[in-house]
Order: C-alpha cells, then sequence, then structure tokens
C-alpha cells in the first residue's frame, strides 16, 4: 500500500485516540489527507518583540521571557489558569480558560519560554490568552524555522495534545518518512517547465515548511493551478460529453413567436436580451441538448427571454415547463406569463401542491394530451402522475433551490431526447464563481435594465433617525405607496430575532394604528396558508406595510411598493441586502431602500454598507461579497461541496482560474481522451480522484 494511504495512527506522535479525533474534527484519516491540510497562516519565528513594546493593537507578538508565575483560579466551569511573564523590558498576564489541568503539568516557573499569542486589553491592562509556548532551549536546538505553519484547528484538538506545536512536530516527522517517489507527478511535464513549477512533492513540503516568502509564493502558485486545473478539467469534459447529448432542433421561428414579438411585446427588447436570444437560439438549432444559465439582475428581464424561448418550443411542436421554487413565485410567474399572452391560442397550466381532486385530474389530462402547451408550477411539476405529451424545453427559476434527484425526474419527463434546459438565476455570479459552480454550463448575462427603469435610493439611517424615517413612510403610504419592513432570521437565534420582529410590529402597529392603516407580518415559522393569506393582503393593496423576515427575499412583484427599510442591516450579508433591495423598484415611481443599522459597526459592515449604497449594480456587489466572505458563503452556494478548496481562493486567484481553464480547454481540444503517453499523470489523477469529483457534474 502507498505510504499516503496508511492510517494516521501508525504516524509518530499520533495514536489511534488522536486519529479518532482528527477523523472526527477534520475529517482526516490517511496520511495523505493530513498531508493535504495546508497550513492557514504562519509565524514568523525570526520576529521578536519586547514587552515594554506592546500596545492594545500590536496583534500577534513573539516573546522570550521567563515565567514567573502560575495561579488557578475559579472552579468548575469557570476555572482558569493565569501566569505572569517577563522579559528584561517588563512583565504580561498570560491566560487559558481550557486545558488547565493538563498545561499545569506541562508548565514550568523559573524556566524561559518563547510565546507566541494575539495581544489582549481588558480595562486597560494588556494580556495574551492561550499562547502557544515551547521551551526556549528546545526552540533554539531546532535548526532554524523562519516561517512556523499554523493549521486549522478546534478547542477538543488542543485540549488533546494536537495543538500549533504538535502539529508541526507531526508534519515534520511524516515529512522525515515521506520520500519524492511517493507523491507522483500529476501535472504533464511541459506544464511544470513552462511556469516553472516546483515538483509536486518540492510544493506540499515547501507549504507546510517555508524557508522565505519567495518560495512559500512558489509552492502557493503551483498548489492552486493544480486544485483549479483539475476541477476546469472535469468541468469541461463533462460539458463535452453533454454537447454529444442528442436534442429537440427547434429549426423554426414560427407564428407564435413572431405574433408575440411584432404585436404582444410591451416594450422594446434591451440589447442585452436580444443577444441572450441569439445565444439561445443557436442552442436550440443544433439537435444537441442545451444546458444554458440564464443571470440577470432582479428586473433585468429574464421572465421575457424564457417565455420567448416557450414560444419557439411551441412554434416546433412542443411543450414547456417552468419551475419555480415557492408557490407565490409560481403563481406570480403563471399570472405575468398569462397576462403576456392574453388573445394568443397558447393553452397555460398552474400546478403546486395546493391544485388538488378534479381540477388536478383534468389538468394532467390535458396536459398528457398536449392540450395545455406550457406548464408553471413548483416541484409538484416533477411528481410521477404528471406526464407531458411532448415535453421539449424545462426552465428553472433560481437553479440552487433544487436537488440533483430532482432534475434528474425533470429529464425523465421527455423522450426520446432529454428536454433542453434553460436555468434563470436573479443572484448575480461573480464571473470566477460562474465559471467554477457552473463551468459546464453556458452561461448568459443580462447586463442592463429595461429602459424606464429609475434606480434605487439607498440611504443608510441609525436609531437617531427613527423617526424622520417613520415620516418618510407615512409620506409615502400618503401617495399610494406600500412599505416593507424586513427583519433578520439567523437559526442561531431564532427565538430572539422572532421577538424583534413582533416588538418591531408592534412598534410599527402604534405609529401606523388601524382603521387607518394596515400591516401584515410573515415570516417562516408560519404556516403556509397564513404566509400565502398576509402576502396575498399585502399583493392586493390591502395592506400598507409589510413586516417580514427574510422570506420575501425570492419573488414577491408589487410594483405598488415603492419603499424597503431593513432593519439591522449589519447583520445581512451583501447578496442577501442587494436581493432584498431588489423587492422594490418595480413600477414607475421613484423607489427606496433605508438601511437601518445601530452605531457601532465593524470595518467589514461598514464596507458592506457603503458598498449598497454606492452601487446598485449587481455583479459589482457580487463581486464585492466575494472578496469580503467568500465564495462559501455567496448566496446559494453554501451547499456546494465544489467550494471546499483547499488553497485556491476565488475572490484573490481569478487569473489562475483562467489561465487553468484555458489550458484544460487546449489540452482537451488536441488529446479529448487524454491518451498521450505526457497526460496519462493527469488522466490518472483524475480517474484516482474521480470520486470526490463527481459531485461537480450535478447541474442539470
Amino acid at each position: 500500500m502507498n505510504f499516503l494511504e496508511s492510517d494516521i495512527s501508525y504516524l509518530k506522535g499520533v495514536g489511534p485516540k488522536r486519529a479518532e479525533l482528527l477523523n472526527k474534527e477534520l475529517s482526516i484519516f490517511t496520511v495523505g489527507d493530513l498531508l493535504q491540510q495546508f497550513p492557514h497562516r504562519y509565524i514568523d519565528k525570526t520576529q521578536f518583540h519586547r514587552i515594554n513594546e506592546l500596545r492594545e493593537d500590536s496583534g500577534e507578538v513573539q516573546l522570550k521571557g521567563t515565567l514567573r508565575r502560575l495561579v488557578t483560579v475559579g472552579e468548575g466551569r469557570k476555572k482558569r489558569l493565569t501566569a505572569r511573564f517577563r522579559d528584561e523590558t517588563g512583565a504580561i498576564d498570560l491566560v487559558w480558560f481550557s486545558g488547565v489541568s493538563w498545561l499545569e503539568k506541562q508548565l514550568e516557573v523559573g524556566k524561559p519560554y518563547v510565546i507566541y499569542g494575539r495581544v489582549n486589553a481588558f480595562r486597560d491592562k494588556l494580556s495574551i490568552p492561550h499562547p502557544e509556548m515551547e521551551e526556549a532551549a528546545a526552540e533554539q536546538q531546532k535548526k532554524a524555522v523562519a516561517f512556523a505553519p499554523v493549521y486549522p484547528s478546534t478547542e477538543k484538538l488542543n485540549t488533546k495534545g494536537l495543538d500549533a506545536r504538535n502539529r508541526r512536530r507531526i508534519m515534520a516527522g511524516l515529512f522525515e518518512k515521506l520520500n519524492p517517489q511517493d507523491l507522483a507527478e500529476n501535472l504533464p511535464p511541459y506544464l511544470v517547465q513552462k511556469f516553472r513549477f516546483p515538483s509536486r512533492y518540492e510544493a506540499l513540503r515547501i507549504i507546510h515548511f517555508p524557508r522565505s516568502e519567495a518560495e512559500l509564493q512558489l509552492a502557493r502558485n503551483r498548489l492552486k493551478f493544480e486544485e483549479l486545473f483539475f476541477l476546469q478539467l472535469r468541468l469541461l469534459q463533462i460539458r463535452r460529453r453533454r454537447d454529444a447529448i442528442k436534442g429537440y432542433r427547434f429549426g423554426t421561428v414560427g407564428e407564435y413567436f413572431m405574433k408575440f414579438y411584432e404585436e404582444k411585446l410591451p416594450f422594446e427588447l434591451t440589447h442585452a436580451q436580444k443577444r441572450v436570444l441569439r445565444e439561445i437560439r443557436r442552442d436550440l438549432g443544433r439537435a444537441v441538448q442545451m444546458n444554458r444559465l440564464l443571470q440577470g439582475d432582479v428586473g433585468s428581464g429574464k421572465t421575457i427571454v424564457g417565455l420567448m424561448t416557450m414560444l419557439l418550443a411551441l412554434d416546433n411542436g412542443y411543450q414547456a415547463c417552468l419551475l419555480a421554487p415557492t408557490e407565490i413565485l409560481a403563481q406570480q410567474h403563471y399570472h405575468s406569463i398569462s397576462a403576456y399572452l392574453e388573445g394568443m391560442d397558447v393553452e397555460v397550466g398552474f400546478l403546486s401542491g395546493s391544485v388538488k381532486g378534479k381540477k388536478r385530474k383534468a389538468l394532467l389530462q390535458r396536459l398528457a394530451a398536449g392540450e395545455v402547451h406550457f406548464l408553471i408550477g413548483t416541484h409538484a411539476i416533477l411528481e410521477d402522475p404528471v406526464v407531458f405529451q411532448n415535453l421539449g424545453l424545462a426552465i428553472t427559476d433560481e437553479q440552487h433551490r433544487f436537488g440533483v434527484a430532482q432534475r434528474a425526474r425533470l429529464w425523465r419527463k421527455a423522450s426520446p431526447c432529454p428536454p433542453h434546459i434553460l436555468v434563470m438565476t436573479a443572484t448575480p455570479i461573480p464571473r470566477t464563481l460562474a465559471m467554477t459552480l457552473y463551468g459546464d454550463l453556458d452561461v448568459s448575462v443580462i447586463d442592463e435594465l429595461p429602459p424606464g427603469r429609475k434606480e434605487i435610493k439607498t440611504l443608510h439611517k441609525n436609531e437617531n433617525n427613527r423617526m424622520r424615517v417613520i415620516g418618510f413612510m407615512r409620506e409615502e403610504i400618503a401617495k399610494g405607496r406600500q412599505v416593507y419592513v424586513v427583519y433578520p432570521l439567523i437559526e442561531e437565534s431564532e427565538t430572539l430575532d422572532l421577538q424583534n420582529l413582533q416588538d418591531g410590529y408592534e412598534a410599527l402597529q402604534r405609529e401606523f394604528p388601524p382603521p387607518d392603516y394596515q400591516i401584515s407580518i410573515v415570516h417562516g415559522r408560519m404556516k403556509p396558508d397564513d404566509k400565502d393569506y398576509e402576502m396575498q393582503r399585502f399583493v392586493s393593496g390591502k395592506t400598507q406595510i409589510m413586516v417580514a423576515t427574510t422570506v420575501i427575499e425570492v419573488g414577491v412583484n408589487v410594483p405598488n411598493a415603492s419603499v424597503m427599510v431593513i432593519e439591522n442591516t449589519e447583520r445581512f450579508g451583501l447578496s442577501q441586502l442587494h436581493q432584498l433591495r431588489g423587492r422594490v423598484g418595480r413600477g414607475a415611481e421613484q423607489s427606496y431602500c433605508i438601511l437601518m443599522s445601530s452605531f457601532k459597526l465593524s470595518k467589514e459592515s461598514k464596507e458592506r454598507i457603503s458598498t449598497m449604497v454606492r452601487t446598485n449594480n449587481g455583479f459589482e456587489i457580487a463581486e464585492a461579497d466575494l472578496k469580503l466572505r467568500g465564495p462559501g458563503n455567496i448566496e446559494g452556494t453554501q451547499q456546494s461541496g465544489i467550494l471546499n478548496f483547499k488553497i485556491a481562493d476565488l475572490a484573490r486567484d481569478g487569473r489562475i482560474l483562467q489561465t487553468a481553464r484555458e489550458v484544460a480547454a487546449r489540452i482537451l481540444d488536441d488529446d479529448p481522451q487524454l491518451e498521450r503517453p505526457e497526460h496519462h499523470p493527469a488522466k490518472w489523477h483524475l480517474e484516482k480522484h474521480g470520486r470526490k469529483l463527481k459531485g461537480w457534474s450535478r447541474i442539470s
């Protein structure tokens, strides 16, 4: 067996108990897993600070001195260990709140230590909580390490002797046993040469134990490229296989499409909409299954593009369906599409869980007979009794809300070919993220708003301005407009958040008393029927104010709502704030988004709020969000394991990603099956790690 596949329990310094902990806490099972757990930062061991130079904002520091006092304070859970640490310039307190019993046995008063930790200030007194401690003699005996690695850890690992220092020792022991032969090269030799990359063995040795900043950068570049290259190679392979899947040829632009375009279209299409329709028509004319992602900001006119694509299907003798993630959004699509098609000989059906009995039976019979041309609805469309006569096109709105198994069921609704797939999303995705999340789909972007849309004015206010905001809401309601007031709802503090929502609702009732004003309230804990009832009251204009949590984020279209007040803005992510803001600005009137926050804001919160005030461009906001929060947290992508990169960072590594994709595409153009000898290492690597990569083919 290859050394990399051996169990970590046999490694020096690990053993069965620690191995079990590494399995549970970090999913590390083999030597190879441990090798791929890269340091998330490094300590510069050449830099020492003096105690008399330390300030509240000194951050992480390394000190050399003597332990002068060691005292245990408190009982039970409040038990802590405090120490006094002194060098020739002064003294500072050290404190530990966990692992106290173990540390008492390890540390010795009067001994010289090298310590590392973050300076903390409490009541104007400096201290260092949970510092790393190493005996000065041991530190001096070792070969000088310029950069000491610090690994991702948990409290459990630290208390069981798997703290940063011991993890370094384990890794050093691993490299003593590891041979370059254990790490076979996985990139074609000409790429290693062209980009002047270190070998795979060297790159991994350097990433764990770098000797200089320049050396570290070389290793990072190699490992980032490698990670992104294999991702793109896999995605492009999937895409090329997809391009071989036969699809229905929609060769005719016929009566339905032309009549709608010339007589029914209520406005001139934007250049972006025309460009996207050309891309879709090109796909549909190839007799290959279309797999296209349509991205567009809220209000950019994706629905019209979707409808015109459905009319192309009808012109060629096929049915089409449109799936939405919620009943209210599906109904909205149904009503708007029915209104657009009024007077045309097109039969539109609606199906959701609430359509039951005779009505459902009659709809399904007409669908199977081909009398219903377009079916719009929720996940109910995916159920087995729903049979189409000849489904040729399936459109899904907000793709990330549909699972893999559900999409597979959609494929089985058409025969002999699968339906063409158009995925619509109003979540703007940065280019680097789209290349990764949807690298196996063709991407179309609607990047301009229809003419006549007024830009939403966004303002930031705090508690001091509360009464002025209330006054402004009254003025807008007097003009006949409606207002959203949105509260955060986070699972960890759900009870507290619902209390805030309730308090806010009651405070608004005092400011806007009945019968002059009516207020709706909506949150995720309500029964679906109650939620729909409250939503409909607002949609129909019976209530002037809607107090809600983020359940209104996707979908609701109320052109008359012109004001969005977002409470506790600092608790929302940028993409989520942008999605919420998109609920207003749907009519011709000037709309406003008021961001309410506390006085005390973190640097990141200030940056988020200033970005919202500065721009309405969804793609600019998505780029800023990617930089602030990283890809794993972008709205709608949390579920995708594809984003758990070991070392690549989409916010910063866009150029490496672009290069990796171009190189992968060139290799597959030249050698589709990777059969040339120089491509065997890459082919072997893909086959070996294919299990981990299977999730990458999950779209459509």
